[in-house]
């Protein structure tokens, strides 16, 4: 993956702080903390939002998909071409193919997903040639703080059980 250049990383760095404000408030809901910003051009956030699939009993309700979603609404359209979007967990298989039906231009990610990454662990859904469109791929952004509160809920999560 190439590596940012100094303007571009702070740029990176900004919206990912805010995808990682959405999976905060995803955690106090008691949802898997992953959240996702959608930019359009260089700084338009057309949407953001977190994971829901508890709180919408919807198994599609990843804070990836509830973005394109809501962005599609907001400009009309379902292809956003010329976006980012910056998450905090590398995508699933699920939002790696919503992000080449809507032909997302770029993604940026927190942390990897060795278990269930649909970009770069496990799959490369959308950066191999494969399909008909591909994206430009950039993980690592914030990664230790996503990483981090994601380790976090699930430690909680345990103790609660024990």
């Amino acid at each position: 993956m190439p590596m940012a250049t100094a303007p571009s990383l702070a740029r990176d760095e900004a919206f990912m702080a805010l995808a990682l404000d959405e999976a905060r408030q995803s955690a106090r809901r008691g949802e898997v903390p992953i959240g996702a910003v959608l930019v359009a051009g260089d700084n338009e956030v057309l949407a953001q939002a977190g994971n829901s699939p508890i709180a919408l009993h919807d198994p599609t309700a990843h804070a990836e998909i509830l973005v394109l979603r809501a962005a599609g609404q907001r400009v009309g359209n379902y292809r956003l071409a010329d976006t980012t979007l910056y998450v905090t967990l590398e995508p699933c298989v699920m939002c790696a193919g919503a992000l080449v039906q809507a032909r997302v231009r770029r993604l940026v990610f927190g942390a990897d997903d060795p278990k269930a990454g649909g970009m770069i662990s496990c799959y490369q859904v959308g950066c191999d040639d494969v399909l008909n469109h591909t994206l430009e791929v950039e993980g690592g952004v914030l990664a230790a703080e996503s990483a981090a509160m994601l380790k976090e809920f699930f430690r909680a999560r345990r103790r609660k059980r024990v």
